[in-house]
């Protein structure tokens, strides 16, 4: 139940005679509408109204619900007299220069109280129209009606109208108020019941809409629901208040855990370690003579030795079984792209670019680049990408990392460097500490340049990362696969 849902529940109490009690000593509605039509047969003499036909009897069939005994249904015609508004002609320049009245539109129809049009308009202007006193109650009958809330005002200073509002001037003004939560309290009556379409806007079957009945309570049982409502309104802020604040920590709650999984699987606590899967020292010197093989047979170039890892480089403990590296360490090669930028092409042509506009937030292709054969046999000159490998953004949108599928001829665009995982290396887990929080946090900080910020190659090759026993990497990859679509699924019910 939103704010809103809660403050119409108590309308509707209210109009159904259920929020206040009623008592006896405040005499009947009957005698209430009896001073009314009074006002109204003054105003017909005098002529500042004219006289209407009357109305039929309200039947039971159109009684929405029960109201108390000391209250009558009458209909809201009966209560005042509606007009229309209009639009001053825009051929004349002086009807909206220096505007000083109150012109109020559908626009304006958005609070409950008006003191000020966002569109004044001169006093010129308002010698064809009708100016209305504060008290009055405008509601907008076409041009759109809202779906879930009657629209309705209550005039708080004088002012004009367009022709796509209806002014309702109440004889007795003492009723005013009432009527306007009494409107507020019936929107979802009205809307259902009024409503009809015209084209593609929703408007107001007006002249059934000006003969609703309406529940009148007694004038003094009135004045108790208005002060009832009034002493409500702060319980209603404030659970509003919660609910927003409910609201964003439901949106952000996906998010939020996502992260929060990916960092606890780096800080190994998102599985269990086990003794029997060894320990990441043993499996960092099978990486070493893997390495050292594919640089004697001149598949790799051999690299400069890398700086001793301190204490202050470490962000975080690690379990005793695992070890710090550098991202070097794991992967045995990480190119940068081209520095150019290729020709795409909109139709597929079997050669697929891969970019930051390729790898979404969370890691995922979301499509391709295409370009020629002549442009993918030039990208692909330093290492040929291949499925397995990792792509990592380190330009625009930094940090983002997605894993090459098979099948394809791919090569790569701009703004992307290409992680070819060591043996002894989930190309998965690679992905997955590449992604989690505290390592973005220090990707960023090593952000250069004044325009587009880009990380260099030499940075990510020396980001200092947790390696665990090749088992864990599995366990802890599986475990991720399991619970991050669950993070995926509750964010698009949000």
């Amino acid at each position: 139940m939103t704010a809103q849902d809660l403050k119409n529940s108590i309308l509707q109490r209210a109009i159904e005679g259920k929020l206040v009690p009623q008592r006896q000593e405040e005499g009947t509605a009957k005698e209430l509408l009896a001073k009314i039509r009074a006002e109204k047969a003054r105003l017909i003499k005098e002529k500042k109204i004219k006289k209407s036909k009357p109305l039929p009897a309200i039947t039971d069939d159109e009684k929405p619900f029960d109201i108390p005994e000391s209250w009558e249904w009458v209909r809201l015609k009966d209560l005042g007299q509606f007009s229309s508004g209009k639009t001053p002609s825009k051929q004349v320049p002086s009807n909206w220069a220096n505007g000083t009245i109150n012109w109020f539109t559908s626009k304006d129809i958005k609070s409950d109280y008006l003191s000020k049009s966002q569109i004044l308009i001169s006093e010129k202007a308002t010698k064809e129209l009708q100016l209305y006193p504060a008290g009055t109650l405008l509601m907008v009958v076409r041009s759109g009606i809202l779906k879930r809330l009657f629209p309705v005002s209550l005039l708080k200073a004088p002012g004009t109208i367009n022709q796509d509002i209806k002014a309702f001037q109440i004889y007795d003004e003492r009723i005013s108020m009432y009527l306007f939560i009494c409107l507020k309290g019936l929107s979802p009556y009205i809307l259902k019941q009024f409503r009809k379409q015209v084209t593609t806007v929703d408007s107001l079957r007006f002249e059934d809409f000006s003969i609703m009945p309406i529940p009148m309570p007694p004038l003094a049982e009135q004045q108790r629901i208005l002060e009832r409502v009034e002493e409500l309104q702060p319980d209603i802020d404030a659970y509003d208040k919660a609910q927003t604040e409910l609201t964003a920590i439901e949106q952000r709650f996906p998010g939020a855990m996502k992260k929060s999984l990916l960092q606890y699987a780096i800080e190994g606590k998102l599985v269990p370690q086990r003794q029997e899967e060894g320990m990441a020292k043993e499996l960092l010197a099978k990486i070493r003579a893997e390495k050292a093989r594919l640089i004697k047979e001149k598949k790799i170039k051999k690299s400069k030795p890398l700086p001793e890892i301190t204490d202050a480089e470490k962000p975080f403990d690690i379990p005793e079984s695992w070890e710090w590296v550098r991202l070097t360490d794991l992967c045995a090669n990480i190119v940068d792209c081209p520095h150019s930028t290729p020709k795409y092409f909109t139709s597929n042509t079997g050669y697929y670019a891969i970019d930051t506009n390729v790898i979404d937030s969370s890691g995922k292709l979301t499509g391709w680049r295409y370009v020629n054969q002549q442009s993918y046999l030039q990208r692909i000159t330093r290492l040929t990408p291949k499925h397995g490998d990792v792509v990592l953004t380190r330009e625009g949108s930094i940090g983002r990392a997605a894993i090459l599928p098979s099948n394809k001829k791919i090569c790569l665009g701009q703004r992307v460097m290409l992680l070819r995982p060591s043996a002894y290396v989930d190309a998965k887990f690679i992905k997955t500490i590449l992604m989690a929080p505290s390592t973005l946090i220090r990707l960023t900080i090593r952000q250069k340049g004044l325009g587009a910020k880009h990380i260099n190659v030499s940075d990510v090759c020396n980001l200092v990362l947790p390696l665990p026993p090749l088992a864990e990497q599995h366990r802890m990859v599986a475990r991720l696969e399991e619970l991050l679509p669950l993070c995926d699924a509750l964010a698009a019910q949000l």
